[in-house]
């Protein structure tokens, strides 16, 4: 079915219909990711979102329900050059255009996704929409009134609305309760793979709840949208500060920057994919990292200083501040995304908490960072 894709500038592109019938909006970011496309669709960090998959083929290994990592689709719409209908793969339980339509999924093909990357590269991640239904001047009215993310709490939308609990699948280590912004699935059984139990709790959850349960560490996990509306899950995280260990991720670095008294701001097309270079500041390897996120933390709100001025070649690491001042004393910056110099990780030095800005559970992408758990062991006494 011929489809029409309309950016919020006016930007028209031509395409087809290759999912489920119906209307999408969101805002457009594209993902740099060669595979692991169904964990991208069923991440719930990608709530009110259009994700333009930048490789040239999409679906050519099926789908198979142990890679969701979450029980439904939270992409608004998904945008792909070509999408194989038939799949090349033992693990395979159906192919993508089913796995579309059986989920209402919203999704266009036949597109040109180069043309339409480099047009949000140059002019901005902003609001598209996908449809079938209406004519071009319909579709430019429709798209032309499309709010931004800015200013959006989606975390709390995504979030559980009760707790449950995921038992350790190893010898028990300790008790870990995960503040749910959107978290994944795969998340949680790599914390069970550690020894850990887990309390999945919702991302209003006070400080007084997550102490009741006596647990040997706090995570803050990965969620879509504006960091800076979610005043419930900083102020838990202020009020536990020194009082239980913290590792953060994604949306929950943010929270972790904004608790300590900083203050973030919006990417222009954010980072999306899973081949996003980060320098470990502290000992000078590079990562490959997993990304998805829009917002980042500005460590210079966290100093006296002035931000640099921005400069051509590879980002330098005096682009970050040496030392930061907290609500809780001294932190530094810890990891450094080598594209554009953006903070992707702190640590505090006065209390036990330490956060990134990329995933390290792989799900998905390299595994480069899974040694970041084993961090959290060790920041929890294990």
């Amino acid at each position: 079915m011929n489809a029409l894709a309309v950016l919020k500038d006016g930007t028209v592109f031509r395409c087809n219909f290759v999912g489920a019938d119906g209307v999408a909006t969101g805002e457009a970011v594209f993902n740099t990711a060669m595979s692991g496309y169904q964990e991208i669709f069923t991440d719930p960090s990608y709530a009110e979102q259009v994700v333009v998959m930048t490789s040239p083929q999409i679906g050519n290994y099926g789908v198979t329900s142990e890679d969701d990592q979450a029980d439904r689709v939270f992409a608004s719409g998904v945008v792909m050059r070509a999408m194989t209908r038939s799949t090349s793969n033992w693990r395979a339980q159906g192919s993508l255009f089913d796995f579309f339509v059986d989920r209402g999924v919203v999704a266009v093909a036949d597109l040109d996704t180069r043309r339409l990357t480099r047009h949000l590269r140059d002019h901005g991640a902003q609001p598209i929409i996908l449809s079938a239904s209406h004519d071009e001047r319909e579709l430019k009215d429709l798209a032309g009134g499309l709010g931004g993310m800015t200013g959006k709490d989606l975390a709390s939308g995504v979030s559980t609305a009760e707790p449950y609990f995921s038992e350790a699948s190893g010898p028990k280590k300790g008790l870990v309760a995960a503040l749910d912004l959107g978290i994944k699935r795969d998340i949680v059984r790599h914390l069970n793979r550690h020894g850990h139990d887990v309390w999945v709790l919702p991302a209003d959850t006070s400080p007084e709840a997550v102490q009741e349960l006596s647990p040997t560490g706090l995570f803050l996990s990965n969620g879509p949208g504006d960091p800076e509306p979610l005043e419930s899950p900083i102020s838990t995280i202020r009020q536990l500060l020194g009082v239980v260990p913290i590792f953060g991720i994604c949306l929950g670095h943010q929270l972790l920057g904004l608790a300590l008294g900083g203050g973030t701001y919006k990417l222009g097309f954010g980072h999306h994919g899973g081949n996003h270079p980060v320098r470990n500041l502290l000992d000078g390897t590079v990562a490959i990292t997993s990304q998805n996120h829009g917002f980042c933390v500005d460590p210079w709100t966290m100093t006296s200083e002035t931000s640099p001025s921005p400069h051509s070649g590879i980002p330098r690491s005096t682009d970050l501040p040496a030392e930061l001042s907290t609500t809780v004393g001294a932190a530094v910056p810890t990891h450094q995304n080598l594209n554009d110099g953006t903070l992707e990780g702190l640590r505090c030095l006065d209390v036990p908490a330490f956060s990134v800005q990329y995933h390290p559970e792989a799900a998905p992408g390299p595994q480069d960072a899974l040694s970041l758990f084993d961090d959290f062991d060790r920041l929890m006494g294990f």
